[in-house]
């Protein structure tokens, strides 16, 4: 058994390759977006092409992309979250990392997936980066409790 690409913990045949052959098709915007991932660690070409909005394919590189996706090592997909894409909405967003090796470095692509529904079929129409979010730094006073968590003032504790 073959698990799928996709992370799912399924076999491949069960899961995202029946939607990317045609032989069912995705019941939300994540079962898109996972079946997608997985066509490009195959470089099934064709259903990513298919299976973005026909408004959206526009400038697409069929070869280039099919090339792109064959010499990366694909390394794993991490769905963050989603936001609508059910079965019984018409849009939704999946926001992802998805992780692989290419010409020997480590790429993470977070991305926030924009999908709608048409005729009862997912698409995929766009996509935004995800910046990381900025840290934030607490300045602890002497009086304050430590931050190491041992319930004294910072002053007696790790502020010595």
């Amino acid at each position: 058994m073959t698990l799928c690409p996709c992370g799912s913990g399924n076999s491949y045949q069960q899961c995202c390759e029946e939607i990317i052959t045609g032989n069912r098709s995705a019941q939300t915007a994540e079962q898109l977006m996972r079946a997608r991932y997985s066509a490009y660690v195959f470089a099934e070409m064709d259903f990513i092409f298919e299976s973005t909005h026909p408004e959206h394919r526009e400038g697409y590189d069929h070869a280039g992309t099919k090339t792109w996706a064959e010499t990366a090592e694909w390394l794993g997909l991490e769905i963050i979250s989603t936001r609508r894409g059910g079965p019984d909405e018409s849009i939704g967003e999946v926001e992802f990392i998805a992780r692989f090796n290419e010409k020997g470095e480590l790429v993470e692509h977070h991305e926030a997936g924009q999908f709608k529904r048409k005729e009862g079929k997912w698409f995929f129409t766009d996509g935004t980066m995800v910046k990381q979010k900025p840290l934030t730094v607490t300045k602890i006073g002497r009086n304050d409790p430590c931050s190491c968590g041992s319930g004294v003032k910072y002053k007696k504790c790790c502020g010595k």
